[in-house]
């Protein structure tokens, strides 16, 4: 439940006294937008990767090497280590996978003779279009379809939203002998 009314009646946390009824159900519509809206994106992601039988760093991987071969930009898995901040020994993990899986190639870097460059497999890069491409291309045409004045408030909205998933200050723990 979202409602506050019905999880903090006390108002212990979620302070609304002030508010009429319908602005409160107005506000509890909203998270609960927002809630569908998480559910059907991890559903979609969740069989995307089922799909390509892959984890969600996998997935993160391949979109990467989607972007840096739409941008000519060449991959190599130091580069991809960090942009999924991950450890050396888990990329080479991961791409052992992916290679195995033929999603990815890898190949002699073309201007270090000492790196290899990381590239996505034709087939894949087709899959991942088809999956994840044509969601993307179906949220681009909702957020087009808004003006622009709508789209400033729902990015306001959306960045004072994603700083309330910071995690909260570590509490203080009593020292000892204290």
């Amino acid at each position: 439940m979202l409602d506050p009314r019905v999880i903090d009646p006390n108002e212990e946390l979620v302070h609304y006294a002030g508010m009429g009824e319908e602005e409160i159900t107005q506000v509890v519509r909203v998270l609960r937008g927002i809630r569908r809206w998480r559910e059907a994106e991890q559903a979609l992601s969740f069989a995307s990767r089922a799909h390509m039988r892959l984890n969600e760093t996998d997935m993160k991987a391949l979109r990467f090497l989607v972007v840096a071969k739409n941008q000519g930009t060449i991959v190599t898995p130091g580069s991809l280590a960090e942009h999924l901040n991950i450890s050396t020994a888990s990329t080479t993990k991961l791409l052992d996978r992916l290679e195995a899986a033929g999603h990815i190639v890898r190949s002699p870097h073309p201007t270090d003779r000492r790196a290899l460059m990381i590239t996505i497999s034709q087939s894949a890069h087709e899959e991942v279009r088809e999956s994840v491409g044509r969601s993307h291309a179906r949220r681009f045409e909702v957020a087009a379809a808004l003006t622009p004045g709508e789209r400033d408030v729902v990015i306001r909205f959306l960045d004072a939203m994603s700083d309330t998933t910071e995690p909260p200050p570590a509490s203080r723990q009593a020292e000892p002998g204290v």
